[in-house]
């Protein structure tokens, strides 16, 4: 398995916008001044301020002279936003001409209310640098230093607050998904309310990190939130914070069949993994006859760590290869040994699979390795680079685009399954692609695969609950013993 791989200061992620992201170690492996060797090893080489005689600079500086009061910190805070321009111009997934770059930052400059000339300058350069960064993409932002530090939480699996992933749409929270046996869990939140309020103030009058703070607090206290639901309208719901325990991995059995649920890639998702196949394999012994890996509203996490996990049933091939701006790659291969001893697999996704878990769902399928049923992902193919800022607080930067092993980017199209697995509501919902400002990509370099339609009906339940017809659907894939057999039984069930 592949381990050793984190050193500091810097984080490769591959998440949908979260409240705790965690993003404190990356991946390394390439030395020098290439621009993928940034991209792996940190910001950090010298450079020149070649970009301030500019004259796109020069009209920033004029603004931020008027705007930025004197009050001691006014050169060294230009000389930050400086630093950051820079790493922008320079690392960015694509190229960005200055006027753009400039007017954006000029923009959050503008909103600032205050008289121009009083206004802190670190709170100028703070908006300068949130309207800046956050106009590139949906998963590129500035952190200051308290978000920062509130990121460098989730990687070691325990935190506090609600338990939810989310993302930014019009100016209101979106939540992703609630996180299992948590409080936003058991509140009944679900995936696509939104939350236009916390404690009666709008979300709309925050910025991204306000409402964080704001949703965060002391273990044990309430917070009261206002959701707005599609079809039900808006409503109250009071949550009580909690300390949150991030379980990455989680399993049961299914009779013969082990169920592997992968709900984040964090640091301790790799152990987790084969712990969870250990234990199915002591319990079930030689009446083993395949896993469910359960990837449905996994929003990702660490690339080395779905890489480990996809490497965990591979024993050779690529997993996933980095493309950054310059065309420059770096790839990543399997190496040999299964945990599973060459055990059928089924994996498991819908719309909330993103990012990490579709490099695992992508890589198994491009291998032949799994069979993947459910909808199609959400398309987010883009790695984010963390890196900390010399002064303080951190860029979360989008610096290049990941290719699974055929060749295809999932990057605005995301994983077709096998089996297409459809139910009374569809499979409707937003996916990256329909985010503002959405990387676009030129094409596909490989085919995604055709799906079959199944009808969800025609699925057999399974679970705790014994209604997850999906999962209820890849037992019944697994004990047929062929895609043949299978559809025949699906056939069978659909005329009863």
């Amino acid at each position: 398995m592949i381990k050793n791989w984190i050193p500091r200061p810097l984080a490769i992620v591959l998440v949908v916008v979260a409240i705790f992201a965690g993003l404190s170690n990356s991946l390394t492996g390439c030395s020098g001044g290439t621009p993928m060797a940034r991209v792996f090893g940190g910001f950090n080489a010298p450079f020149a301020r070649v970009q301030e005689n500019t004259p796109d600079y020069q009209r920033f500086k004029k603004i931020y002279g008027e705007v930025a009061a004197n009050d001691g910190l006014r050169v060294s805070q230009l000389r930050h936003f400086s630093d950051a321009y820079h790493r922008v111009r320079s690392e960015y997934v694509h190229k960005i001409d200055d006027a753009t770059l400039i007017n954006a930052a000029i923009k959050g400059v503008q909103k600032i209310d205050g008289v121009p000339g009083t206004i802190p300058s670190t709170k100028v350069i703070e908006a300068a640098l949130d309207s800046m960064i956050s106009s590139l993409d949906p998963h590129s932002s500035y952190m200051n230093p308290q978000e920062y530090r509130d990121t460098q939480v989730v990687t070691s699996g325990e935190f506090g607050g609600l338990g939810i992933e989310i993302k930014m749409t019009d100016g209101l929270i979106e939540i992703i998904s609630p996180m299992v046996d948590t409080p936003a869990f058991r509140a009944g939140l679900k995936s696509g309310d939104l939350i236009t309020h916390v404690e009666g103030d709008a979300i709309k009058s925050m910025s991204l990190g306000d409402a964080v703070h704001r949703l965060r607090g002391k273990p044990g206290s309430d917070v009261r939130i206002t959701i707005r639901r599609e079809g039900v309208g808006s409503f109250p719901v009071t949550i009580t914070r909690a300390i949150i325990k991030v379980q990455p991995v989680k399993w049961r059995i299914e009779g013969d069949i082990g169920v592997v649920q992968v709900t984040h890639f964090n640091l301790k998702s790799e152990d987790a993994l084969e712990d969870a196949v250990d234990n199915i394999r002591a319990q079930l012994g030689l009446k083993l006859k395949g896993l469910v890996i359960d990837l449905r509203n996994n929003p990702g996490g660490l690339l080395n760590q779905s890489v480990a996990i996809a490497d965990a049933f591979l024993n050779h091939g690529k997993i996933v290869s980095v493309r950054d701006r310059d065309g420059e790659v770096r790839g990543f291969d399997a190496h040999v040994g299964d945990i599973s001893g060459g055990l059928p697999i089924v994996v498991l996704i819908n719309r909330g699979s993103a990012s990490a878990s579709e490099i695992v769902a992508g890589a198994l399928q491009d291998h032949r390795r799994a069979t993947v049923m459910g909808v199609r992902s959400f398309g987010k193919g883009s790695v984010q680079t963390i890196a900390p800022l010399d002064w303080d607080g951190a860029l979360r930067l989008t610096t290049a685009l990941y290719y699974l092993p055929s060749g295809r980017t999932i990057q605005g199209s995301g994983v077709d399954p096998d089996f297409n697995v459809v139910g009374e509501k569809g499979n409707g919902g937003k996916r990256e692609a329909d985010l503002p400002n959405a990387l676009k990509t030129t094409g596909q370099a490989g085919e995604l695969l055709a799906a079959r339609q199944l009808p969800e009906g025609s699925c057999p339940v399974a679970g705790v609950n014994k209604k997850d017809k999906l999962l209820g659907c890849a037992v019944m894939f697994l004990r047929s013993g062929s895609q043949e057999n299978f559809l025949a039984l699906m056939n069978a069930r659909k005329n009863l």
